[in-house]
């Protein structure tokens, strides 16, 4: 059986597209712009090549593009024009709509491709925050609504990850620089979402930092071992669901009491640092609400 998702429901290309079911059926009953099928009880269903031609109808609107005039256009002058525009403004929404095709059709090509393209006129950084972080954003509500199965998820999260590790291995040819930190950065025991702290280890390394990069699921006694080698440790954990809301504050306690000597620090990040006690803060123990704002300390 085949593993690719290839029919849709009008609520399905409302979530991949972000245009209302009801806006989308008033476009095909008054422009004819798509062509649904039907089931034997006359539901509405679409095809991947729907589903393409509404991503970019989606796209020309956004820049301007009156429904009136996109439904007059040749079905083969829509992908022309949307070249047009990604090539002479910006190339984010294309992506994440190329993006999210591969996903839908797990396209390991789609993906390179649209990446390599990305690259030649972006910095990997701004592909991570103008691209990847909005995708796996969407991703997270597509899942939610099951639009899209784990396994789409697990999929593009997966090539994801291989171009972080990519880029991070060219960091690593050049020698760390700056020596009054050493970053040890991990995920706390039961915690997989890992990629925000392997973008981050790309950032330190980039900033000519010593980075010891443990991943997910770390015992606090691995931390422990570290004291026994290194000084000036900044600990940089990435907390998203894990330790769980009743147990953050008692967790970064344990690492105050167990784990931080005079010269070493905490750092914490992560959508769970909203649940922190502000009073258990310090200067050895810091949050940051955004990967953004932890770079702006390096």
């Amino acid at each position: 059986m085949s593993s690719v998702k290839n029919t849709f429901t009008i609520k399905d290309l409302e979530n991949l597209s972000g245009i209302k079911a009801h806006t989308i059926r008033i476009w095909e009953k008054r422009y004819s712009v798509l062509e649904p099928m039907r089931t034997d009880t006359n539901i509405r269903f679409y095809d991947l090549h729907a589903l393409q031609k509404l991503l970019n109808i989606t796209l020309l609107h956004d820049y301007g593009y009156k429904i009136s005039k996109i439904s007059k256009l040749p079905s083969e002058k829509i992908p022309e024009l949307v070249l047009e525009i990604i090539s002479n403004k910006s190339a984010k929404s294309h992506a994440i709509s190329a993006f999210k095709m591969a996903m839908m059709n797990f396209d390991q090509k789609l993906f390179l491709d649209t990446y390599e393209a990305l690259l030649s006129e972006k910095s990997f950084r701004e592909v991570f925050f103008e691209v990847f972080i909005p995708l796996m954003e969407e991703i997270g509500l597509l899942w939610q609504a099951e639009t899209i199965s784990p396994s789409h998820e697990h999929f593009i999260s997966y090539l994801i990850k291989l171009k972080l590790l990519v880029i991070t291995e060219k960091a690593l040819n050049n020698k760390p620089i700056r020596e009054d930190k050493i970053f040890v950065l991990y995920l706390p025991m039961d915690e997989v979402h890992e990629m925000g702290l392997m973008y981050l280890n790309y950032e330190i390394i980039s900033s000519g930092y010593k980075s010891i990069y443990l991943g997910q699921s770390v015992p606090l006694d691995s931390l422990k071992d570290l004291k026994k080698y290194f000084n000036n440790i900044v600990y940089v954990c990435y907390s998203t669901v894990e330790p769980i809301k009743t147990k953050i504050n008692p967790y970064v306690q344990e690492i105050k009491e167990q784990i931080l000597v005079e010269d070493s620090q905490l750092w914490i990040i992560g959508r769970n640092v909203q649940n922190i006690d502000t009073t258990i803060l310090s200067e050895s123990v810091r949050k940051f609400d955004t990967i953004s704002e932890l770079i702006s300390e390096l």
